[in-house]
């Protein structure tokens, strides 16, 4: 398989958002997710403040712990510019499931308001850039994979039709 003309500009393009992706997820876990932060989210969703006590610190930690997953799993597509096809399968699983996040809904809407309240539009965004970003991106990996039906936008190597004995008529 050789390049095609959107072969280095994608995997360059998926390097530079691993790195943003990542920053924004390390702003994400430990700067906005903190107990007052998601205490406050619960509160919103109608939780008692016992029930905001006893689950707040775990449920911190466990969005730190699935952060620092996405924060490593980022880092990695540093390495896309290198072609190989464990780092567009792997960009692919990843911004998938980072645009789940907002574009599908599963951060709930009382979490992005409670962010709001207490950080203003700067603490959106960290999960706007993250998650919108991975809904682009997860879009054009898609399109170069339906196009060209293999990882980086590779082109196949043509083969000669007439020349094939199963095409042949004789």
């Amino acid at each position: 398989m050789r390049p095609s003309r959107w072969t280095r500009p994608l995997q360059v393009l998926t390097a530079i958002c691993g790195l943003v992706f990542a920053a924004g997820t390390a702003v994400q876990a430990f700067v906005v997710i903190t107990q007052e932060t998601v205490g406050h989210a619960m509160a919103l969703a109608g939780r008692t403040p016992a029930e905001i006590a006893a689950g707040a610190p775990e449920l911190v930690t466990t969005l730190r712990v699935v952060g620092v997953g996405f924060l490593v799993v980022n880092l990695l597509l540093l390495a896309a510019p290198r072609g190989r096809a464990w780092t567009f399968w792997l960009a692919l699983a990843v911004t998938v499931a980072q645009a789940l996040g907002v574009v599908a809904g599963m951060v709930p809407w009382v979490v992005l308001q409670a962010t709001y309240e207490r950080f203003g539009p700067l603490g959106l965004l960290p999960t706007m850039v993250t998650d919108g970003g991975s809904a682009v991106l997860a879009v054009l990996l898609l399109v170069a994979l339906v196009r060209h039906r293999t990882a980086w936008a590779q082109l196949r190597p043509s083969v000669d039709r007439a020349a094939s004995p199963a095409r042949s008529r004789g």
